[in-house]
């Protein structure tokens, strides 16, 4: 019985990847590092989604946030209306203009 649960506990656990919010299913993705850290970037349209993958550890969040503010327009080519921005350091979403 506890190695079902244990399966079923990998099996769920093994679907929660890095997945784009709906309003990005079909974008553009790049994935970066920067700083040892990785990341998704997802572009449609006007609108772009980052995705931290990985842990980090309590203090490394503000840092982390500035960093995916920043890989926007280099993986884009585009600026970020800082308005637009929502999100933390595991996800964020913002409008861009090109």
């Amino acid at each position: 019985m506890k190695i079902l649960r244990l399966l079923t506990f990998c099996v769920i656990l093994a679907g929660c990847g890095a997945q784009p919010a709906p309003e990005f299913f079909g974008a553009t993705r790049s994935d970066v590092t920067r700083n040892g850290r990785n990341y998704a970037v997802l572009q449609k349209g006007n609108r772009v989604e980052v995705i931290r993958l990985g842990y980090a550890r309590r203090g490394e969040h503000q840092d982390i946030r500035a960093q995916m503010i920043t890989l926007i327009p280099e993986v884009t080519g585009c600026k970020v209306l800082p308005a637009s921005v929502q999100g933390d350091s595991g996800e964020m979403r913002a409008s861009i203009r090109c």
